[in-house]
């Protein structure tokens, strides 16, 4: 029988120290914290009733339009149209205009936050080598572990959801924009840089655009992230066709969770096509020189 591993710290101790600074936090600023966060509930709610407000029709016009400029294929805008009317008829359509606010505003934040990590990280060699082992955790640590501190201190519901699903989403499009701006051609950067282009302009007017399929890639793996995120995140109130899934569980209905989980796939087949397809689209335009 193998020996056990020596007890060489109190790990019981260190737990307990851990779980008390994390309670002092909670009490001290918790209120403070849950006001400032306050307009990102905001953001959230306000995105999900302007899509349950809107007729139905005009939702499913609207996503089904953005995929054809996206992609100019009649294709895809036929698949995303017969996608979109089968999330109402399979009665899944408040739930899903749910989990479609949830997965916009946990994308836009992620891009808001992590674009320009990925530019600092770029100009900075020091920086780069101190988060590529935080971005690692962040995609490796499992997501119920996300889930604790942001109850702690927000309680169930919606913020300690939106919260976990941008800190589990965020590290692609950090990680892209950091690669894609990495590898813009040398001789480019020469260029720009003999006609006494600035920092600023080279940025923003060579590298980013340069860097922009690269870029997009990032967000649309962003934008799946969070969209696999709803389900864990209903167990602590997001709602949504996450929620539906839980039931599923909970209820043993095989029926509920397969209508909700064919819901999240085609949530994920519209925005990743769309993704995809805008991204080939500017990759051709910086081919063509145009």
């Amino acid at each position: 029988m193998a020996a056990d591993f020596p007890d060489l710290i109190d790990t019981r101790a260190l737990r307990i120290w851990i779980d008390d600074q994390f309670n002092w936090v909670v009490i001290n600023f918790g209120e403070e914290l849950e006001l400032a966060f306050l307009p990102v509930l905001h953001l959230l709610n306000g995105i999900e009733d302007l899509l349950l407000w809107l007729p139905w029709y005009v939702v499913l016009v609207l996503i089904s339009g953005l995929s054809y400029l996206a992609s100019r294929s009649y294709a895809v805008l036929g698949g995303t149209a017969l996608m979109m009317f089968l999330l109402g008829f399979f009665g899944m359509w408040e739930p899903a205009m749910a989990t479609l606010a949830l997965m916009l505003t946990a994308t836009l934040l992620a891009v808001i936050i992590g674009i320009p990590l990925g530019i600092a990280m770029s100009r900075s060699d020091g920086l780069q080598s101190g988060m590529l082992p935080v971005l690692d955790i962040m995609q490796t640590m499992p997501i119920f572990v996300y889930l604790i501190p942001f109850v702690m201190l927000f309680g169930p519901g919606k913020i300690p959801a939106l919260l976990a699903t941008i800190v589990f989403a965020v590290p692609p499009v950090i990680r892209l924009t950091n690669l894609g701006i990495r590898h813009v051609d040398p001789e480019v950067i020469e260029a720009v840089t003999a006609f006494g282009a600035t920092p600023r302009q080279k940025l923003f007017s060579v590298q980013i655009p340069l860097a922009l399929p690269t870029i997009m890639a990032g967000i649309n793996q962003t934008t799946m992230m969070a969209l696999s995120m709803v389900v864990i995140a209903s167990m602590i109130g997001a709602g949504g066709l996450g929620y539906q899934v839980l039931q599923g569980i909970q209820r043993l209905e095989v029926s509920r969770g397969l209508l909700a989980g064919l819901a999240i796939v085609f949530i994920a087949i519209i925005f990743d096509r769309i993704a995809q397809s805008y991204g080939r689209k500017m990759q051709q335009h910086l081919n063509t020189g145009g």
